[in-house]
């Protein structure tokens, strides 16, 4: 089978369609792999005159020394390879391509980096930045503690809905990558921050309109990611952080302080929603460096 640069959109789509019912992966995810090789495709008809079906080893060796000229970091390079290599394995497999061009093409190597964490009393001083006087306070607040206690990921923060937080049980029921559902604890603080949320604050910045979201604005609507990225970022200006805070950081932050604490690995893997060990054991390297440090400020030989 030929496919024409102009048909290499199509066959993109088909092959996120067949990643999506093989790997179950997030909306997000899906949208790196089309950036990736819409990019490639449109380079490699624009450079080569070629189309996806035609590329060759050396192609996809002439693409990456492309991309290292304008610098593009490990990390995406990497990104950038696996989707590649996701690609012409999946049309291999669909006996669309005799030969697969990645092959003998190693992955860049990347630096292994810690995550950026905070402490436990930065996290105090970030939990006591908003004014719960107000409906906004109480709201962030809400989210803020909720973060802390769960480590959700920020996408399945905003879009929790009432029906997913059991204040009787005091869990939450998460959706997280790939359609996989766990079950959360939230802990008495901010089981108790949602209940007030919930019965004053909810309902003030809803004004009377139905939502079955459990964060929403000021105009009634779901909180969004890039929403809530500025306002932690406020409240992290606020509690005087001079760290670069994200929400994704009180995730880190929220494994980092349960290992240092004596948490199973393997319960915190759970808690996190991560299907292989090894994603979460990154978190023991910044437990130990956390002790490292106690212990050269503590002990009389540190």
């Amino acid at each position: 089978m030929k496919a024409s640069a102009s048909e290499g959109s199509p066959l993109i789509d088909e092959f996120c369609d067949a990643l999506w019912l093989e790997d179950g992966l997030s909306r997000n995810t899906l949208d790196a792999y089309r950036r990736d090789l819409a990019q490639f495709m449109q380079w490699l008809a624009q450079q080569r005159g070629k189309d996806l079906l035609a590329a060759d080893n050396g192609d996809v060796q002439a693409y990456l020394a492309f991309q290292f000229k304008k610098k593009i970091r490990a990390a995406s390079a990497a990104r950038l390879l696996s989707s590649l290599k996701r690609l012409f394995r999946w049309l291999q497999r669909q006996n669309r391509i005799a030969v697969d061009p990645t092959l003998n093409i190693d992955t860049p190597k990347l630096p292994r980096s810690l995550p950026k964490t905070l402490t436990e009393m930065d996290v105090e001083s970030l939990l006591a930045a908003p004014d719960v006087e107000t409906s906004r306070g109480e709201r962030d607040k809400a989210m803020l503690e909720i973060l802390y206690a769960s480590g959700l990921r920020v996408s399945e923060l905003v879009t929790l809905k009432m029906p997913q937080v059991s204040q009787d049980m005091g869990v939450v029921r998460v959706l997280g990558k790939g359609s996989k559902e766990r079950l959360v604890p939230l802990g008495d603080e901010s089981l108790a921050w949602v209940k007030r949320y919930v019965a004053a604050g909810r309902l003030a910045l809803l004004a009377g309109k139905g939502s079955d979201d459990l964060f929403v604005t000021a105009r009634g609507s779901a909180m969004t990611r890039q929403s809530f990225w500025q306002i932690i970022k406020r409240y992290a200006a606020q509690a005087g952080l001079n760290a670069t805070i994200s929400p994704h950081v009180l995730r880190h932050a929220f494994a980092t302080h349960l290992l240092n604490h004596g948490a199973d690995l393997r319960v915190v893997q759970l808690l996190l929603g991560h299907s292989d060990i090894s994603t979460t054991q990154i978190y023991t390297h910044v437990a130990r460096e956390r002790l490292k440090q106690l212990h050269a400020k503590h002990h009389p030989r540190g």
